[in-house]
């Protein structure tokens, strides 16, 4: 696959060339997974569009990794079907996208991170985040929505005529289709952009994946649904959503937001899906995302026993007895889920992979007393 000549591009003294590696998967797919920078660690959940080679020199995605890579290891990676990775994806779901990153921070060795997800990849962070609360340290989103076309219960005709059109597009457009489909996504994608930003945008499609799997992750994106999964976030987190996005509408990104305990919303005000470099939007975006970044880095890790509140202690007090979940709920009057919601936070607190490690380590601690 051809690619444009690389554009040699720096951002203070980070040079914008990532290393690239490959990482295997659970069930033996072998992933692209692209490091800039240098620092802690920040991760970017997979999505779709993406060439981590391409996308370096990219007008359309430069400056995010630029920024991104400004004060940390910046690790991106192309999702299967996607860019570098393995092309060929015989099953798409939210499931196997979480499986996926689980393969990419587990094989880096990855202890605790702050974690990035961009469009598509914003539910798989959520789901990650929810499911691995004493991996990440800060969440940030951008475009993101909790449950999507195919997920929600609505039987609105007009939805499932969108679908129909954005499938069709996708099949026939991609590749070596017609550029005319093809720019029903630019479309989407682009309210506001120059002949010269829309041709490269056309250009991301042809290099990152083909007709098929672009319908295949559009089937699976529809099907997407963390309405549950969003409520169980305990890490901080910051949430951006253009007011004019035409592919992810801004409603949806405030729902997001909505969902996770504690989570600030930043509307920009912007047409396009992602902000480009030139615009205000990207600016407010930039000045919002440092302070939260830095935030993670100059407070670290707190102490366990300031950040346990008294209910996370009553039911790990609970959990240490050998109680279910439904035991503790109706022995504290709460709900089976809500045990589950202050677990996982206590988990987080005090940085344990499970229940019996959590338990080992407060008792340690004398919090169990």
């Amino acid at each position: 696959m051809a690619l444009p000549a690389p554009i040699s591009v720096s951002y203070g003294r980070v040079p914008l060339r990532p290393d690239i590696r490959f990482r295997t998967t659970a069930d033996g797919a072998k992933l692209a997974v692209g490091t800039y920078g240098q620092g802690p660690p920040l991760v970017r959940a997979g999505t779709w569009l993406t060439h981590v080679e391409y996308d370096a020199t990219s007008p359309l995605s430069a400056h995010w990794g630029e920024e991104l890579a400004r004060r940390h290891r910046y690790i991106a990676y192309d999702s299967r079907g996607c860019g570098l990775s393995d092309r060929q994806v015989p099953e798409l779901s939210l499931d196997v996208f979480v499986s996926d990153l689980e393969a990419v921070v587990d094989g880096l060795a990855l202890e605790r991170f702050p974690l990035f997800g961009l469009s598509m990849g914003a539910p798989v962070a959520v789901a990650y985040a929810a499911k691995h609360p004493e991996r990440v340290s800060r969440l940030v989103l951008h475009g993101g929505f909790h449950r999507s076309y195919l997920a929600a219960k609505s039987s609105d005709p007009r939805v499932l005529e969108e679908v129909d059109v954005l499938l069709k597009s996708a099949r026939h457009g991609w590749g070596s289709g017609s550029p005319a489909l093809r720019q029903v996504f630019v479309a989407k994608f682009m309210g506001n952009a120059t002949e010269a930003q829309r041709q490269a945008f056309d250009e991301r499609q042809r290099v990152s994946s083909t007709a098929e799997v672009a319908e295949q992750y559009l089937r699976a994106m529809f099907a997407f649904d963390v309405k549950d999964l969003a409520p169980q976030v305990s890490c901080p987190t910051i949430a951006f959503h253009s007011r004019g996005d035409q592919l992810i509408f801004f409603d949806q990104g405030r729902k997001l937001a909505a969902l996770i305990p504690g989570a600030r919303f930043v509307p920009l005000d912007s047409v396009n899906h992602v902000p480009f470099r030139e615009e205000p939007a990207w600016q407010v975006l930039v000045a919002a995302l440092r302070a939260f970044l830095d935030e993670d880095q100059s407070t670290g890790s707190p102490s366990p026993t300031r950040a346990l509140t008294s209910r996370q202690l009553d039911v790990l007090r609970a959990v240490a007895r050998g109680l279910t979940d439904k035991e503790i709920a109706s022995e504290l009057s709460l709900s089976p889920r809500t045990v589950e919601m202050h677990v996982s936070r206590a988990l987080a607190a005090l940085e344990c992979a499970n229940r019996a490690q959590a338990v080992r380590k407060a008792a340690a601690l004398g919090l169990l007393d």
